[in-house]
């Protein structure tokens, strides 16, 4: 039955205790007979030895569990900011997420940005105060750090009976009871459920007319309720935080301490009474290929097949694909359409996925997380359907690599190999991009930072067998136009035989961030992607000057022409071309010269206008005892940082800032130097910023 499957993520900061608490769910869902801890290296979704090495996710995994009559497919997602693209496949798949927040952290920058990007999904969350038993934990402080940070209405479900070293367990404020587990069960499966401590009773009294108070904004019949002074049941509050919870008026927050097994339970309860099904979700939006009329799918087994690939993992025996269900149901040995590509797949086998143990599945229906072995040419992103019912599911976008390194292959690799192996990997992973420069003929590997690069190059040489050499990291500059300009370009040539004519008279201007943002809204609304280069095209020709047919040539020559600067090799972003006017031959004018013209009027345009050289800037936070405040920000000053703020409190100190990217090679080493190795840093890209010349490492692009 649809109704009793739960499809979840796990989503947070980096070291929030996303994975231990993965591990205390399938403990607890019978799932495992002992639970791992990432400190051992034992956990079921940290399956990989690189995970096991650094004690960090670094691929989603995917895990089921039975929770009571509910059948609950779990995604743990990585929290450290380079591997955003596995935070980003997830949520465009599930139906529900658990945000895992630090007691002592708080809300940090991981956690707000994941938590964005849940929000771009319409993913109906839960949150869980985590590490409460730590010294520093402050739950309360993370419930006003919630509503002020991720603009949330928090109906706080339980609360700590104690923190730090005095904390004692939960109070569940819907049950207005302690849960009192038996310190002496080795297991940590026994417990009862007795009185609230006087010493918590009055906290527990606020906490409960709060938590109504939020619930009842999400439901009239809990509110009449309420003020009539009737008694609240359990059943109506439950239903009220149901309400809430899909509608994403509210966030019940549950917490506990994840290591010491505290408030898991509660947490799956939660999971089970509030997140929803994929009957509770709308049915997914596609478009009909050839009509490109829109049509949706409804997560019924009697509707036609439609799934998403959201994952590809390369293997020896056969790739396996990652795939979202959302109508009829998948069969193996049956051939599907790919209609992102147009070919025909055949399903061979299909497996329900515990860590790296796989189920072998007869079918699978809608609403199911599964994953499929056969598939040959499919990639994430693409949609799986019916062969006589084809319908294209909106793809997932990634963010563009802000970081490259050379790779120089050892002189006894083969390079095919090399270059087989490179391709799984860049498809497997959509943030990781792979090119050789024209003039250097380098290998040049992109990504989303160090350590992502890193983990790349690891994988490579273990996974592949492929031995490579690594180079300095290279930044990923942009360029823009430095002013607006205007100008006639005549490209005439004669010689013998048909000729080459075209005359166009071009205007170019370099927009602003406004500008773009604008632009990006106007495409929206017309049903179009907004160009991730922000680069667009505007014919204002009257009269035939330009002839119908050679204005697309125009506009390919121009965008061909920002691929690569004339002077820095580095794309041209930022920039809006107008062709004004022209002329044309009835012999010598073709597309071929339209497109030639407007790459030298580009060109051109670059060398009258001048140009402005973008780096990335990240949104860096650094956290260390109070004694450093003065060295950091003196450090990031060093670095050519803008501070945004900083704060001292409880002995601990904060520093966030913006510091380009080229200046935070190898920081993580430093920091820990002048640190002794006490401080810890997030950092994400924000945005790109004008940096002159003689800052800017042009040397491999000039």
């Amino acid at each position: 039955m649809l109704e009793h499957i739960r499809n979840i993520g796990i989503i947070a900061h980096v070291d929030a205790g996303k994975t231990t608490t993965t591990e205390r769910i399938l403990y607890f869902g019978g799932s495992k007979h002992k639970s791992g801890d990432v400190d051992d290296g034992n956990t079921t979704t940290d399956f990989d030895p690189l995970e096991k090495a650094k004690g960090i996710t670094i691929n989603s995994a995917a895990v089921s569990l039975e929770w009571g009559d509910k059948r609950i497919t779990l995604i743990d997602t990585p929290g450290h900011v380079d591997f955003t693209a596995e935070v980003e496949r997830s949520l465009r798949v599930l139906d529900g997420a658990v945000g895992v927040f630090c007691a002592v952290g708080g809300v940090e920058v991981q956690s707000e940005t994941v938590w964005h990007q849940a929000n771009r999904h319409g993913v109906p969350r839960l949150a869980f105060v985590n590490k409460l038993d730590r010294m520093g934990a402050d739950f309360y402080d993370v419930i006003k750090q919630m509503e002020e940070k991720l603009s949330i209405t928090p109906a706080v479900c339980t609360i700590p009976a104690g923190q730090s070293s005095n904390f004692e367990g939960v109070i569940d404020l819907v049950r207005m009871k302690f849960w009192d587990q038996d310190k002496d069960d080795p297991a940590h499966m026994k417990y009862k459920w007795t009185d609230i401590p006087a010493a918590y009773l009055a906290d527990a009294q606020l906490w409960r007319e709060k938590l109504l108070d939020a619930a009842s904004h999400a439901c009239d019949e809990l509110l009449e309720a309420i003020l009539e002074g009737q008694e609240i049941s359990e059943e109506m509050l439950r239903k009220a935080l149901r309400l809430g919870t899909l509608s994403g008026r509210l966030t019940p927050v549950h917490c506990g301490s994840s290591k010491e097994y505290h408030g898991v339970r509660l947490l799956l309860d939660a999971v089970r009474d509030y997140l929803p099904s994929p009957s509770d979700r709308p049915p997914v939006r596609g478009i009909i290929p050839k009509s490109k009329e829109e049509t949706e799918r409804k997560p019924e087994a009697s509707e036609p097949v439609s799934a998403l690939s959201f994952k590809t993992v390369s293997e020896k025996h056969g790739d396996l694909i990652f795939v979202r269900i959302y109508s009829g149901e998948l069969m193996p040995g049956e051939i599907y359409l790919n209609t992102s590509t147009g070919k025909q797949e055949r399903v061979s086998h299909i497996y329900r996925l515990f860590g790296d143990r796989r189920d072998r599945l007869e079918k699978a229906g809608p609403g199911e997380i599964v994953a499929v072995v056969g598939l040959k040419n499919t990639a994430t992103g693409q949609t799986l359907c019916d062969t006589d019912k084809p319908v294209l599911l909106e793809d997932i976008r990634f963010p563009d690599p802000v970081i490259s390194q050379a790779l120089t292959p050892a002189k006894n690799v083969d390079e095919t190999k090399l270059a087989d192996a490179l391709s799984k990997m860049v498809r497997d992973d959509p943030t990781l991009r792979c090119r050789t420069d024209a003039e250097t003929s380098q290998l040049i590997l992109s990504g989303m930072g160090e350590l992502h690069l890193e983990v790349a190059v690891h994988k490579l040489q273990r996974d592949h067998g492929v031995a490579v050499e690594v180079g300095k990291p290279m930044v990923a500059y942009r360029q823009t136009l430095a002013k607006k300009i205007e100008f006639e370009t005549r490209y005439i040539k004669q010689s013998g035989g048909r000729g080459k004519y075209a005359v166009i008279k071009m205007r170019y201007e370099p927009l602003t961030k406004k500008q773009t943002e604008e632009l990006a809204a106007e495409c929206e609304q017309e049903g179009e992607k907004p160009d991730p280069n922000n680069l667009y095209f505007v014919d204002e020709i009257f009269g035939g000057a330009v002839p119908t047919e050679y204005i697309p040539s125009v506009e390919h020559g121009f965008r061909q022409g920002c691929q690569k600067g004339a002077k820095y090799k580095f794309p041209v972003v930022d920039v809006r071309a107008t062709l004004l006017d022209g002329k044309h031959h009835e012999v010598d004018s073709s597309a071929d010269t339209f497109k030639l013209a407007a790459l030298e009027s580009f060109r051109d345009a670059q060398a009258s206008a001048g140009l402005v050289i973008l780096e990335p800037i990240m949104n860096v936070v650094v956290h260390a005892p109070g004694q450093y405040l003065g060295d950091l920000t003196r450090d990031v000053s060093r670095r050519r940082g803008e501070i945004l703020n900083s704060s001292l409190d409880k002995g601990r100190c904060m520093v966030h800032a913006y510091v380009p990217l080229a200046e935070l090679f190898g920081y993580t080493s430093e920091l820990r130097n002048f640190t002794s190795g006490t401080a810890s840093f997030t950092m994400e890209p924000s945005h790109y910023a004008a940096v002159k010349e003689e800052l800017a490492d042009i040397r491999a692009a000039s």
